[in-house]
């Protein structure tokens, strides 16, 4: 969010094409390393948002270099805010500050501070604009920095409820940005899943990402976006589909009446997919080996259930994990045909519908491993949904700056 003494500096409040002065991302390592850094006098807060279909995140730049003629400038009304976001990690009912994502001592344009996580329904964007007014949000800002479609369709929202304006950028622009930039500020956030279908061996480890390129990014949202990145200003869309985070959710609350994400991915920690899915197995008596299929592999996902008496005896955990299973092997699929189009070796899964979901991070992993022969790699981010957020924050802050 831009401070209301800028109000004149921002005139244009399109910003996907990318501004001529900026080249700080020419390097992949962000905002930081470009040209020699300037200290950004931008006033305060600074704010980022991602506004997608179903999820709203938002980054907070909390700074903690304020000097003494900055702490007795400051507006009591900012002051409340700062303590308000930060001394709490839920806000109403639906609000979440990921306070294990907290990033310290992180420079931005010359300031040192912390990066706080936010995310809430995007359902919820009524009550956040009215807790935003609450607050005296609308006294201190007059320009949010936004990505994702929210950003078009809350346009009007924003500007009748809060008197704020939304500096728009593009949501797949912002999404390379932040990736980089997080990547290159934390050293634990790229890492893969060794010996994904081993239970009793499976666990997380560091990757460097130091040298990513080229590497295909599978962003799952409600839907899905892939796109080959050669270089920090080289990438392109190369295929995506609709059946993602939103489809899983919604099919899980038509199947089991559950309320919540987190409430289904509860329900499919504990199912059992065979139990609905139909298997090779199932067809063959076994594997198939003349095309090289494992019995235990999906033949067709819910084929169990065209039978009564399997339909009366599944439970809504089973049903869960089935439409999990369902989801991820579709999204793995086209990523490893993909990968494979563009000769990549390397896919990086990112999005919200890897939060606290353990189970499809590790069907990636094995499928990306297990039908390449080992020559593709499945890996994932510490940051998840957030880099959109981050990514808008930071070309707003450098353009504005």
């Amino acid at each position: 969010m831009a401070p209301r003494s800028c109000k004149d500096c921002l005139r244009v409040h399109d910003m996907g094409e990318k501004a001529e002065s900026d080249d700080s991302l020419a390097n992949g390592h962000g905002i930081l390393n470009g040209s020699p850094e300037r200290t950004c006098k931008l006033a305060m807060p600074w704010f980022g948002m991602d506004i997608g279909g179903t999820l709203a995140k938002l980054v907070y730049f909390e700074p903690k270099d304020i000097t003494p003629d900055e702490a007795d400038s400051e507006v009591e009304s900012l002051k409340n805010i700062r303590r308000y976001l930060t001394r709490n990690s839920a806000y109403g009912k639906t609000g979440h500050r990921d306070t294990h994502l907290q990033m310290d001592n992180v420079t931005i344009r010359g300031r040192r501070g912390t990066l706080h996580f936010i995310r809430f329904p995007t359902s919820e964007m009524g009550n956040f604009l009215a807790l935003a007014k609450s607050k005296g949000m609308a006294n201190l800002v007059t320009t949010v920095s936004a990505t994702g479609g929210g950003a078009y369709k809350f346009e009007d929202s924003f500007r009748k409820e809060v008197n704020m304006e939304l500096a728009k950028f593009d949501e797949l622009d912002s999404l390379i940005k932040g990736i980089l930039f997080v990547e290159q500020t934390n050293p634990n956030e790229c890492y893969y899943w060794s010996h994904p279908a081993v239970s009793e061996q499976c666990e997380k480890r560091l990757f460097d990402f130091s040298k990513p390129y080229p590497f295909l990014l599978v962003n799952i949202g409600s839907g899905v976006s892939m796109l080959a990145v050669y270089s920090p200003t080289d990438y392109k869309r190369v295929s995506g589909t609709s059946l993602g985070g939103g489809t899983f959710l919604g099919l899980c609350c038509l199947l089991t009446g559950c309320n919540s994400f987190e409430e289904a991915i509860d329900l499919a920690t504990v199912g059992d997919h065979t139990r609905v899915d139909k298997l090779v197995r199932d067809i063959y008596g076994g594997d198939y080996d003349r095309f090289g299929l494992p019995g235990d592999l999906v033949a067709s996902s819910f084929g169990q259930m065209n039978s009564k008496e399997k339909r009366i005896n599944v439970s809504r955990e089973d049903l869960a994990r089935a439409t999990l299973v369902t989801i991820t092997n579709n999204i793995g699929s086209i990523a490893r045909m993909c990968a494979v189009n563009e000769k990549i070796e390397r896919v990086v899964f990112v999005g919200n519908f890897l939060r606290v979901n353990p189970i499809s991070m590790k069907l990636l992993a094995y499928a990306m491993e297990y039908w390449s022969n080992n020559t593709l790699k499945a890996l994932f981010l510490e940051h998840e949904g957030y880099f959109g957020a981050v990514g808008c924050l930071l070309e707003f802050i450098s353009q504005i700056s």
